[in-house]
């Protein structure tokens, strides 16, 4: 697997890059990702934030809108972005809604065999996009990795976080959210995707994709998460985000607010102004763990 650049930019001292490379685990599809590489890498590798974007989202929205860049460099942060579901599949009905499919990949391994061969953005983001990284020499260093994201990028990096957690292999650190989906087999984007991409359905989802229903089965280890939503976001009042349901399993799992604080931020909507007015907290939450 060969990395090509696309694009570079100087940002902040440091690079922000475009790479594109054939994807065997989306089905040797072509695909791109963003890499934010800070100044201080020149003197060797450096900790990496995973940034999961939303619903109809690419790689590039967070990079260009989300105002991470500037703390990230501050705190000599490397930030990935990758994209949000394969592009190019040719799947019968997968650009029919914005809300399945195209640009709303869910950070699964697709089981049903309509979709398996191209849906796995669990695997691309976890395994491949390390590797390639890696492979390519660029001065990354995932050893120290933390996750976060936003709406269904908020569902895929709490899920993907918890499950490192529960199966003992600590890939991340840290993770934190913004407006996340963090009941989605209770809310009709997570009950949409999942009986789609998945041959179990919401059975299947509640094992694996639901972060309310992960963190009432971690039996107590240790984990750091922050979860900002603002109150005037119209996905939280109709019901798709439920920020209440992650909350109330966490504490009934005996998690304090220290190690699982999620803050109702007044007045704030679902867009990038949300999102940039709290990045940077995101991001030096981050810090604490990845230079730790």
């Amino acid at each position: 697997m060969s990395l090509e650049k696309i694009s570079s930019n100087k940002v902040f001292e440091g690079e922000l890059n475009k790479y594109k490379f054939k994807s065997s685990v989306l089905g040797d599809l072509d695909t791109q990702f963003n890499l934010f590489i800070p100044v201080n890498a020149k003197r060797g590798p450096v900790p990496v934030l995973v940034y999961l974007s939303g619903l109809t989202c690419t790689e590039d929205n967070a990079a260009q809108k989300g105002s991470f860049l500037g703390p990230a460099a501050k705190e000599g942060i490397a930030i990935l972005f990758p994209d949000t579901s394969p592009r190019g599949a040719g799947v019968e009905g997968e650009t029919d809604s914005w809300d399945f499919g195209v640009g709303a990949g869910f950070y699964v391994d697709a089981t049903n065999p309509k979709y398996a061969k191209h849906y796995n953005m669990l695997t691309h983001v976890t395994v491949e996009l390390p590797k390639v990284i890696t492979e390519a020499g660029l001065p990354i260093d995932f050893s120290r990795q933390s996750i976060f994201g936003h709406s269904m990028g908020g569902h895929g990096a709490l899920t993907i976080y918890l499950n490192s957690i529960r199966k003992g292999t600590k890939q991340y650190r840290s993770c934190s959210a913004f407006a996340p989906i963090t009941n989605p087999t209770n809310c009709p984007w997570g009950q949409k995707a999942f009986s789609g991409y998945l041959q179990g359905g919401l059975e299947e989802a509640k094992e694996q994709y639901d972060a309310t229903e992960l963190i009432s089965k971690l039996g107590g280890k240790s984990v750091h998460i922050l979860v900002d939503y603002g109150t005037g976001d119209n996905f939280y009042q109709q019901g798709q985000l439920l920020p209440e349901n992650f909350l109330k399993a966490a504490r009934d799992s005996g998690y304090d607010e220290v190690q699982v604080r999620v803050r109702s931020q007044d007045g704030y909507d679902h867009s990038y102004y949300f999102m940039s007015t709290f990045g940077a907290d995101h991001i030096h939450f981050h810090a604490n763990f990845l230079k730790a």
